[in-house]
């Protein structure tokens, strides 16, 4: 068995229960692969991309469903090192994969202000464009389980309103495009596992400008990792934490919030207060 088949064989066997079925389940539950789709995961070169490239690999050999895979890999600019590890990590993990080059972290550097925000917004684009060049209809990113529940907290925090990444969402800017995020429901620490189990090592974070501030300060005052470090204190105190918020996104009880807003319109409670008055 050569290491390939051994690091597919561990996402079923070894990983069955704690990312394969998880995998499953959010694609089923959420609907994220139609019969015919042309889906572009989209790999970064971190082990949340990777990890999804082979789930989908498994779901696309094994699966009742037929559709088209394409495996994508922008360079936006990365040092020849960290290119050559992830190429050599396609090559281990038997992902072939179309590469394309683009200036990204050239403008973000140019452009000043907040990189990383500016970055995602203009990698979100490349992708699209490229992955549509391809006859692609939707694009799949890594985002997982810790992605979601963080940007929970995050939005209250920080943005003063509730909301979170969706599993998948129609894009506003390409048309017949579609994004979605098959890895919704697998936890960052199954992956880690998962990486340690087969001796993977990917990309931290090839961003030029994260190495830059990181060089400079070794503090982490990153807003989602104070809230990492926040859900891991209630974490040990109740190990359901994350999970609970999770399940609360599910299961929004609109009869006990004093507002919400719906299709860019702000609603209040006190238009049905009268009404469940009995007035």
């Amino acid at each position: 068995m050569t290491r390939t088949e051994q690091i597919e064989r561990s996402l079923i066997k070894r990983f069955r229960t704690d990312i394969w079925k998880k995998f499953i389940r959010a694609v089923n539950e959420y609907k994220m692969i139609e019969e015919n789709d042309c889906i572009a995961v989209c790999i970064s070169g971190g082990k949340d991309s990777m990890l999804l490239a082979k789930c989908m690999q498994e779901i696309q050999r094994h699966g009742k469903m037929q559709f088209t895979l394409k495996c994508i890999v922008m360079d936006p600019g990365y040092s020849k090192e960290n290119m050559a590890q992830i190429r050599k990590n396609l090559e281990i993990l038997g992902i072939d994969a179309h590469i394309f080059t683009s200036n990204i972290f050239d403008v973000v550097h140019q452009a000043g202000g907040s990189p990383c925000y500016l970055c995602a917004r203009m990698r979100r684009g490349c992708l699209y464009n490229y992955a549509q060049s391809l006859g692609c209809n939707k694009i799949a990113l890594g985002h997982h389980f810790d992605d979601v529940i963080e940007t929970v907290l995050l939005s209250m925090f920080y943005g003063s309103e509730i909301k979170t990444m969706m599993p998948k969402v129609v894009s506003e800017h390409f048309e017949n495009m579609e994004l979605i995020r098959p890895l919704y429901m697998v936890p960052e620490k199954d992956i880690m596992q998962w990486c340690v189990y087969n001796d993977l090592h990917f990309l931290h974070c090839a961003c030029k400008f994260t190495e830059e501030i990181e060089t400079k300060d070794k503090e982490e005052n990153s807003k989602r990792k104070l809230v990492k470090k926040f859900i891991d204190m209630l974490r040990s105190r109740n190990e359901r934490i994350d999970e609970n918020i999770f399940t609360s996104l599910h299961n929004v009880n609109i009869d006990a919030l004093p507002g919400y807003r719906k299709n860019g319109t702000k609603h209040s409670f006190l238009e049905n207060y009268k009404k469940n008055k009995g007035e």
